[in-house]
């Protein structure tokens, strides 16, 4: 059972791999473009005005942008490919009809995810490391990232097996990715807000994500409640979207 699990998953990974590498180039350099806008308008630009009393502003955000990277990248990667294919090429029914375990789709997806946002991350990683900045990356901090960009991958599956058009699919974007791009401890940390505002935003995913890894890359104590947080938005995505593909299979 494992071993048929595991190769299911490998093929999913490979069909993704195969029209990946086409674009590998351009993935990479069009992933350099918008790390490099946030490092000058907020970094240079932004952040000479900036006072945090310990550290500059570039190392306070570098990891925040991570975590933005991150969580836009993984769930790019699968929510619009898979509602794109599913509602105008009906390419779904290809993976349902085939004898591939439902849950390797699942995982296979998702990894796809994180391989992808993980890869994107790393040119922010080298982008500070040309910087010299003072931070950390341990294994602690690829950890958080991984899981960060599963989280996310869930979510974009979640959303790629519900959505009904590509309006839908961008409102999504709109109302829900981009409020927390800005809110959730990327560029700025949340202690600014109300108690009620505060308290709403860190139960959003990219919140603790931002926070732990900003800890970790500055070596700071973190509170472990943030990594339970993104584990039970990882478990809880993960089976609601095998539901849903259960569901559609019986459609």
């Amino acid at each position: 059972m494992i071993r048929e699990i595991t190769y299911d998953i490998y093929t999913i990974l490979w069909q993704d791999w195969i029209s990946f590498k086409k674009s590998f180039l351009k993935f990479l350099l069009s992933r350099m473009i918008t790390p490099i806008l946030y490092i000058v308008a907020f970094g240079f630009g932004l952040g000479k005005n900036v006072n945090l009393g310990t550290g500059n502003y570039l190392e306070f955000i570098i990891p925040g942008m991570i975590a933005l990277n991150s969580m836009n990248i993984a769930y790019n990667t699968v929510a619009h490919p898979l509602a794109i294919s599913r509602i105008y090429y009906k390419t779904l029914e290809n993976f349902l009809i085939a004898p591939i375990n439902p849950r390797a789709i699942i995982i296979g997806k998702i990894l796809t995810g994180v391989f992808r946002a993980i890869l994107s991350s790393s040119i922010i990683l080298l982008i500070a490391f040309v910087l010299d900045l003072k931070l950390i990356f341990g294994i602690g901090f690829f950890a958080v990232l991984l899981l960060n960009s599963a989280v996310f991958a869930a979510i974009g599956l979640v959303v790629g097996l519900r959505v009904m058009s590509s309006e839908e699919l961008n409102n999504f974007s709109s109302y829900i990715l981009m409020p927390m791009s800005f809110l959730c401890g990327t560029f700025f940390s949340t202690e600014v807000f109300p108690a009620y505002i505060k308290n709403l935003v860190g139960i959003l995913p990219l919140t603790p994500a931002a926070n732990l890894l900003r800890a970790l890359a500055q070596g700071e104590s973190y509170d472990y409640k943030f990594i339970c947080i993104l584990i039970i938005y990882l478990l809880i995505t993960s089976v609601y979207a095998h539901k849903l593909l259960l569901k559609k299979s019986r459609e």
